[in-house]
Order: C-alpha cells, then sequence, then structure tokens
C-alpha cells in the first residue's frame, strides 16, 4: 500500500478491545483493515448525504422561485386520497 498514510485515532477502551477481538477471531487480519472498512462505510454515507443534501437545496430553491406560497387544504387533500384509496381497492377487490 504505498499510498496510506497512518493517522492516529482516539478510540474508547470498548472500542479498541472490541476491534482486538475481531482480529483475535480472525475476522479480520488487522486493526487497519477495521477501521479502512469502517471509513469506506463512512464515505459512502458521506456521499449519499451529501447527495441528498444537494438535492433538498435544489428543491428549496425551485420552491421559493416559484413564486408566492399558497394555503393549502390538507382535509380536502385527505379526501381526495381517502376516495383513491378506496376506488383503487375497490377496483382491485
Amino acid at each position: 500500500m504505498s499510498n496510506v498514510e497512518k493517522i492516529s485515532v482516539a478510540l474508547t477502551r470498548q472500542q479498541a478491545s472490541m476491534l482486538r477481538d475481531a482480529v483475535g477471531t480472525g475476522a479480520y487480519a488487522t486493526t487497519s483493515e477495521i477501521v479502512r472498512e469502517a471509513v469506506r462505510d463512512w464515505s459512502a454515507k458521506w456521499e449519499v448525504r451529501q447527495a441528498t443534501t444537494s438535492r433538498l437545496s435544489e428543491l428549496w430553491n425551485e420552491g421559493k422561485a416559484s413564486g408566492k406560497p399558497t394555503a393549502v387544504d390538507f382535509d380536502r387533500l385527505r379526501e381526495e386520497a381517502r376516495q383513491e384509496l378506496f376506488a383503487a381497492q375497490k377496483h382491485a377487490g
């Protein structure tokens, strides 16, 4: 691994013990292997979070640019949804 950089990470005693146990059972060759896997998992989650944040920002900006807000009649929308659900259930059954 020529592109490896060593860094220091502080863990609780319990976390360090868990890493040593995993190595001791043979599930992992080294504690570094465990940490690299954890960083890969975190990296994937981070990318999803960044994409989600970006999309929410886009939607927010679209909403702001769409004009003045209008009131929504949630009672009417719920009733329409119930009627559509009832019709779908009646059609399926």
